[in-house]
């Protein structure tokens, strides 16, 4: 554990070294926030579709990778769920809280953490949670508070998430990419350098905006954050792993980049959402800001298991 805890270990001081530049007010929120944007739709938007142009639709898309995944993640939503209605939250709030408990960073931290940990051959199985959870998980969460907030599951509920999932450029990316991949068309030298160098970008990039957008994160409800971050550290991996290597036949190398995405702190665009809707964000961003935390001690230690 202590060679994977070294591995990872630069991952996570690019993380603090954005946060203390977040904390000490030498970079602002809006500065931030325009530092999000360029990795969001830029760097990351590049990054990806040069990984995608060079795949396969077979390597992005397995019906048991998908159904292992799946499996494993609507056990702890609803674990989370039912949880979250038992303290009588309402299902608006118990939504953000099952959010918390199986969205994982994998966008700006599993795609570039991961690539280069374990090998261009993760490129597939990452990208794959990332469509489930961003297809599936982000469309629910709208589905569900627009239903809480109407009083009825309305056709309204379905076009938002269908325009979010259009909009979002880590979807239109993998979806473009693939489409040249499909055609057959060889990247241009140029485009090629362009699209790589941009790309790289996205690494130190993303993991700084990470932990500067960490900086104004408040730390309140540490115990519903603490169990929230238990879910998705522990809880989450753990069940996937059940469901991906005793139930369903997933490919071991494939099986265990889906857990490690499983392992990855709770992501920031759940805050986003749960601020946007004004339902529950201090706990949401608590429970971003202990997960982050503590995944520099559980997230290796999970790596090393997976690689022994």
């Amino acid at each position: 554990m202590i060679a994977v805890f070294w591995q990872t270990f630069p991952f996570f001081l690019l993380i603090a070294l954005g946060y203390g530049a977040g904390r000490s007010g030498f970079f602002s929120s809006q500065a931030t926030a325009a530092l999000t944007k360029f990795v969001f739709y830029f760097a990351l938007s590049a990054m990806l579709f040069h990984f995608a142009a060079r795949l396969s639709f077979s390597d992005v898309f397995n019906w048991t990778f998908v159904a292992a995944y799946l499996c494993g993640s609507v056990t702890v939503y609803l674990l989370a769920t039912v949880v979250a209605l038992i303290r009588k939250r309402g299902m608006q709030e118990a939504a953000v809280e099952a959010q918390c408990a199986v969205i994982g960073n994998v966008g700006f931290l599993g795609v570039p953490m991961l690539v280069l940990l374990i090998g261009e051959a993760a490129i597939g199985p990452v990208m794959q949670v990332l469509a489930i959870d961003l297809i599936v998980f982000s469309s629910l969460i709208v589905i569900l508070i627009s239903t809480g907030r109407e009083g009825r599951l309305s056709l309204a509920s379905f076009r938002v998430a269908a325009l979010g999932l259009l909009k979002n450029p880590m979807i239109v990316s993998i979806a473009l990419g693939l489409g040249w991949s499909i055609v057959g068309w060889e990247l241009p030298e140029p485009a090629a350098y362009f699209l790589e160098t941009l790309g790289a970008a996205a690494t130190p990039g993303a993991l700084f905006a990470i932990g500067a957008s960490l900086a104004d994160k408040s730390a309140e409800r540490l115990e519903i954050a603490a169990w929230l971050s238990g879910c998705k550290l522990l809880l989450h991996p753990a069940l996937v792993a059940i469901f991906a290597l005793f139930v369903f036949p997933v490919d071991p190398f494939q099986a265990a980049v889906m857990v490690a995405c499983a392992a990855l702190p709770v992501a920031g665009n759940v805050y986003i959402l749960a601020q946007h809707y004004g339902i529950a964000p201090h706990r949401a961003s608590t429970a971003i800001l202990i997960s982050t935390v503590l995944s520099v001690i559980t997230l290796p230690a999970i790596l090393a298991w997976l690689n022994p």
